[in-house]
């Protein structure tokens, strides 16, 4: 018995494997060819190849459930297509045996996304995309395009570039009067945090008063703020991409700046239902092996795997955002296709048995 789970946890697990390093390489060499469009000031092909290679663990984790569901249907499949499901259920293993045997490597992909997820990607991502704004010249006085605007009260913040360990580059600060009229701007080529307190570096500041302006430069100037490092190292960074606690910091700061977090929940909730897809979407891979898939070939099997697969993630996609338009809870948006494909799954084994 114990070598037949055996069996069954090998074949699942080498094709999972598998699976992943067939679109871990598509998604690298897709990446490499989409950053070429990228390539500007320092930011040349090394650094193009350095970014990607750093944003490995973010690309393994947003793959993971794939993986998982393909191999399954992979592993599984050739199982069913020599007959060795049928001899195995022939001798006395129970179909909720077999199933239990094919969820082992699920569990573990499950703990190693929580791992990648939680700690080594977002700061690898961090690491990766602040080393990227930096070469591409985020100190100069132009808004770039990958940097991020931030409110806090009336004065709205732009940020080219932000570092792990509390450094900013390229720091714009517009301030606003109560009647919405822009006071003064300042524009500082670096801001660091030391002994609790921000100050900014190399500050040119623009103040507008009676149809006139007026410039001052300062070389260093104290800036007073909410925001903190922990705060400020997910600007930089989507959603997506944070750690489930990272997600969880910056909404709550958002609801105390009276801004809207709905965007930060919805992947904060995507995040922390990602193992309970991944168990649901291997579900629905044994359920189809068993079920409607038992008997074809191994190409209409991994074409019908990439278009459950796609249709599951359309599904989140399209309901993510219309939870921001609709103003439903954004958690409904992760549960509803998860609700979904537990149901077909287990109609199908029901049927099976």
């Amino acid at each position: 018995m114990r070598r037949i789970d055996r069996y069954i946890v090998s074949s699942v697990a080498s094709s999972m494997l598998l699976v992943m390093a067939i679109v871990i390489s598509l998604d690298f060499l897709f990446a490499f060819i989409g950053e070429m469009d990228e390539l500007k000031s320092n930011y040349q092909v090394v650094d193009a190849l350095v970014f990607i290679m750093i944003t490995l663990p973010r690309r393994i984790y947003d793959y993971l459930p794939l993986g998982a569901f393909m191999g399954s249907l992979v592993g599984l499949g050739a199982m069913a297509k020599n007959s060795e499901l049928v001899v195995i259920r022939a001798a006395g293993i129970s179909t909720g045996r077999i199933i239990l045997s094919a969820m082992k490597p699920a569990i573990a992909v499950v703990f190693i996304g929580l791992i990648l997820g939680e700690f080594i990607a977002p700061y690898t991502e961090k690491i990766a995309q602040s080393q990227k704004a930096v070469k591409q010249g985020a100190e100069s006085n132009i808004v770039s395009q990958k940097g991020l605007w931030h409110r806090e009260g009336s004065v709205f913040m732009h940020f080219n570039a932000v570092e792990p360990n509390g450094v900013l580059h390229g720091v714009s600060l517009h301030f606003y009067d109560d009647s919405k009229q822009l006071e003064r701007s300042r524009f500082a080529k670096r801001a660091i945090f030391q002994r609790e307190k921000w100050l900014l570096e190399g500050v040119t500041e623009t103040s507008f008063l009676n149809e006139k302006t007026k410039v001052t430069y300062f070389p260093v100037i104290e800036w007073n703020t909410e925001l903190s490092p922990s705060v400020l190292s997910v600007l930089m960074v989507k959603p997506d991409n944070l750690s489930i606690s990272g997600l969880y910091t910056y909404a709550e700061y958002l609801v105390e700046q009276d801004l809207n977090a709905a965007e930060y929940m919805m992947s904060f909730w995507k995040k922390v239902l990602q193992p309970v897809s991944t168990g649901v979407l291997v579900l629905v891979a044994i359920s189809f092996v068993f079920g409607p898939l038992r008997s074809v070939t191994m190409g209409f099997r991994v074409f019908s795997g990439v278009v459950v697969g796609l249709l599951f993630k359309y599904m989140q996609d399209l309901l993510g955002p219309s939870s921001l338009v609709f103003g439903f809870n954004p958690i409904y948006a992760t549960l509803i296709p998860v609700v979904i494909c537990l149901l077909v799954g287990l109609w199908l084994l029901k049927r099976a048995r």
